[in-house]
């Protein structure tokens, strides 16, 4: 069996024993059973892992931490996805799938047509509940850096932050050209994907003018949440680690969708 990975808010170090926190003292207790001296690997996000075994002393559940290794799991494809706030099981797998397939960051955006608006009385609840969704994906997907969720933005206001360099694209259904149709980004890249409903024709407007590209995922229309899943996975399987970062013919080939390039 293998070890289980535990993500926890802590300070690690080689050789200190740690006291595990409640909810992953309950997962390797009562979920999972595991006994005293069982082995375990506990990283705190800011990169890598520790080797650790389980100690049990009563209603004490702690961690002797043994070795530090580096874990080479990050995408080399500096990804972020700017995505339109969805409702709530929505945009947890959203995000969740977005940190399995590598990305650097996600940005949540308020849009004309935006089912879900943010309410500032819960803005502290939904950050931790964000957190914990990254967390729990990286702890099954292997990655040790837990990509940031930032607060909500408006998109206009965010469209006005965003710095000037890396290459833009926006997913927007009919488009002409798919990602395939696109040359390989330079630099960093930024995915947009709107909300249910879409972007509005001003709010894709404003996008061009800050220099996004549209791009087709081909002739369905996609569920917001499928949009990006299929979005982050083609750009990885053309110019990240999906495809070796060729982007070559075969890659090309696969994700062409039914339309000329324009």
């Amino acid at each position: 069996m293998q070890a289980p990975r535990i993500h926890v808010d802590l300070a690690l170090e080689s050789g200190i024993e740690v006291t595990l926190p409640r909810d992953a003292a309950r997962y390797l207790r009562r979920v999972l059973r595991m006994p005293d001296g069982a082995p375990l690997l506990l990283f705190n996000g800011e990169g890598g892992e520790f080797e650790a075994r389980l100690r049990l002393d009563g209603g004490s559940v702690r961690a002797c931490l043994g070795a530090h290794r580096p874990v080479a799991t990050e995408s080399a494809l500096e990804i972020g996805l700017a995505q339109g706030l969805s409702r709530g099981a929505r945009m947890d797998y959203t995000i969740q799938k977005a940190v399995e397939l590598g990305v650097g960051w996600i940005q949540p955006l308020v849009t004309d047509r935006s089912v879900v608006r943010p309410d500032p009385e819960r803005t502290g609840r939904r950050a931790r509940h964000w957190r914990g969704v990254v967390a729990s994906a990286c702890e099954q997907c292997g990655r040790a850096t837990l990509p940031p969720v930032h607060d909500p933005l408006p998109l206009d206001l965010w469209l006005e932050r965003l710095p000037p360099h890396g290459a833009r694209l926006v997913a927007v259904p009919g488009a002409l050209r798919s990602l395939a149709a696109l040359p390989r980004p330079h630099g960093s890249l930024v995915l947009l994907v709107g909300p249910e409903g879409g972007l509005g024709p001003h709010e894709l407007t404003a996008a061009r003018e800050r220099g996004f590209r549209t791009f087709s995922l081909g002739p369905r229309i996609l569920r917001t949440e499928t949009a990006a899943v299929v979005a982050l996975s083609a750009a990885q399987l053309l110019w990240g680690d999906l495809g070796g970062g060729s982007g070559g013919q075969a890659q090309r080939s696969l994700l062409s969708g039914c339309r000329p390039g324009a």
